[in-house]
C-alpha cells in the first residue's frame, strides 16, 4: 500500500505524547486573547491533528490485510495515491481540504467504526477527500465511484446527486465532468466559481455550500458529515436542509454581525473570520425561546446554530463558539482533563454539568464578558445597555465555575494552569469595570 513519498502526506508519523506548548499559548489562549499568532498556532495544531487521524487510518487500513474485501482495499490505494498526487501539486489546496470541519467527522466516524462492512463503508470517505483536494489543486484525473445511494460528497466543495450505481468522474484544470448509472452527464465549473445554485439535468444535480459575506467562511446544508447522526441537544435537532436552510437571512445577518464585531473589538473579528470555516443551520424551533448552538469536538470551525434573532446574538454566538473552537483544539494539543464522574451545577445551564462542560462553558462566558466589557464603551448604541446588563449577570456565574474548576482533582497540569489563568484574566475585567474606590 502506497505510504505516502512527499510532503505532509510522506511525513506523516503515529500519535505520540504531547510536545511542549508554545511559550506564551496557554496563558494567550486562557485569556481569550485574538492573537494572529495564537490563530496561527491553531490552525498548525488542528492540522497536525488531521493528519495523524488521516495516518491512523492507513495503517488499521494496512494491518488488515485479511479483512477488507480486495476491492475496498484497491480502491482505498488509488484513492490515496490521488491525494498524494494533489498535494504534489498544491499542498496548500489539500490542506485546504483536509481541514475542512467534516473532514474531521468523517475520519472520526470512520476510525470509530467496527471491524468488517461498517468499516469498509467509511474507507469510502477517502474518496471523496480525495477527489475534493484534486479538484481544488486543479488535477488531471478519472475515476469510478459506486454510488449506492446516488450522492457523493465533497467537503467543503460540493454534493452531487445522481442515478443509483456506477459513477465516472473525470477533470480538467478545475473542471469536473460526471456521467451517472443512467448514462446522464454533467459539466461543472472549477470549485472556485461555481454557483450555490442547483445545476441539474432530470435526476443529474450539483450544488455547493452559499459563500457568506465578506470572508472565505460558508453556509453548508449539504454535508452529510455537518451534524452527528444523532442530532444535536437533548431533543437530536437534526440540520436545516435545502432549500430550507435560510441563506438570504443568514448573509444579512452574518454581514451585519461581522460589522458589529469588527467595529467593537477589530482582533476578535478577525479571529473569528479565521477560524470559522462554516456555519451549519440547523433546523427551527418548534416553539419560542433562545437559538441553538453548538460546536461539534471533531469538527472544529463549524459553527452548529439556529438563525439568531438579531446581529446582536449572532456576534455573540460566534465569540461564544469560536471558543468552544480553540478549546477543542488545544485540548487534542495538551489534554486539560481526566476522565471523571462529577457534575456541577453552573449559572447558564439547568442541567448539571461534567468537568469538561463546566471549563467549555466558563471560557466561552468569558471570553463573551471581554467582549461585552468592550461593548459598553463601543460605538453601537444598540448593544451598549444590553452588554453591560450581560456583563454583570455572566461575572459572578463565571467566577463560580472557575471556583469549581479550581477545587476539581479531574483537571491535568495544565487544565490547572488554563484555569488559574483564566481566573487572572476574570479578575482583571473586574477591576476594569469596577475599578477600587
Amino acid at each position: 500500500m502506497t505510504r505516502g513519498t512527499v510532503g505532509p502526506l510522506g511525513d506523516i508519523r503515529p500519535a505520540g505524547p504531547p510536545g511542549p506548548l508554545p511559550p506564551g499559548l496557554l496563558a494567550a489562549l486562557a485569556h481569550t486573547r485574538p492573537l494572529p499568532a495564537v490563530t496561527s498556532a491553531l490552525h498548525t495544531a488542528l492540522h497536525a491533528r488531521r493528519m495523524l487521524l488521516l495516518k491512523a487510518l492507513l495503517v488499521r487500513t494496512d494491518g488488515m490485510r485479511a479483512g477488507l474485501p480486495p476491492a475496498a482495499r484497491r480502491r482505498f490505494e488509488d484513492d490515496w495515491a490521488l491525494l498524494e498526487r494533489a498535494e504534489r501539486t498544491d499542498p496548500a489546496a489539500v490542506r485546504a481540504v483536509l481541514d475542512y470541519p467534516t473532514t474531521g467527522a468523517w475520519l472520526a466516524a470512520a476510525l470509530a467504526a467496527p471491524d468488517g462492512p461498517a468499516f469498509a463503508a467509511g474507507l469510502t470517505g477517502l474518496g471523496a477527500v480525495a477527489v475534493a483536494a484534486a479538484l481544488r489543486a486543479r488535477c488531471r484525473f478519472t475515476v469510478a465511484r459506486d454510488l449506492p445511494a446516488g450522492t457523493l460528497a465533497l467537503p467543503g466543495t460540493g454534493l452531487l446527486r445522481c442515478a443509483r450505481g456506477p459513477a465516472r468522474l473525470s477533470a480538467r484544470a478545475g473542471r469536473l465532468r460526471v456521467t451517472d448509472a443512467a448514462g446522464r452527464t454533467l459539466s461543472l465549473p472549477a470549485p472556485a466559481g461555481a454557483g450555490p445554485r442547483w445545476t441539474a439535468d432530470g435526476a443529474l444535480a450539483w450544488a455547493v455550500p452559499y459563500p457568506l459575506p465578506g470572508g472565505t467562511a460558508v453556509l453548508d446544508d449539504i454535508d452529510p458529515h455537518r451534524v452527528p447522526a444523532g442530532g444535536i441537544g437533548p431533543t437530536g435537532l437534526p440540520a436545516a436542509e435545502r432549500p430550507y436552510s435560510g441563506h438570504a437571512a443568514w448573509a444579512a445577518r452574518w454581514r451585519d454581525a461581522r460589522a458589529l464585531l469588527a467595529v467593537t473589538h477589530p482582533a476578535r473579528a478577525t479571529e473569528t473570520a479565521a477560524l470559522v470555516r462554516a456555519v451549519v443551520p440547523l433546523a427551527p424551533p418548534a416553539g419560542p425561546g433562545p437559538s441553538l448552538s453548538a460546536t461539534v469536538r471533531t469538527a472544529p470551525g463549524a459553527v452548529l446554530a439556529q438563525l439568531p434573532a438579531d446581529r446582536l446574538e449572532l456576534a455573540e454566538l460566534l465569540v461564544h463558539e469560536t471558543h468552544h473552537t480553540k478549546l477543542a483544539v488545544l485540548d487534542e494539543l495538551v489534554p486539560l482533563w481526566r476522565p471523571g464522574r462529577t457534575l456541577h451545577r453552573v449559572g447558564w445551564r439547568q442541567d448539571p454539568r461534567p468537568v469538561p462542560g463546566v471549563l467549555q462553558g466558563a471560557y466561552a462566558h468569558l471570553a463573551l464578558l471581554d467582549l461585552w466589557w468592550r461593548a459598553r464603551t463601543g460605538p453601537a448604541r444598540a448593544w451598549r445597555r444590553r452588554a453591560a446588563e450581560r456583563f454583570e449577570g455572566c461575572r459572578d456565574q463565571v467566577a463560580e465555575a472557575l471556583s469549581v474548576l479550581a477545587d476539581s482533582d479531574e483537571l491535568t497540569p495544565h487544565g490547572r494552569e488554563f484555569v488559574r489563568q483564566m481566573g487572572s484574566h476574570h479578575a482583571r475585567l473586574e477591576v476594569r469595570a469596577h475599578p477600587p474606590g
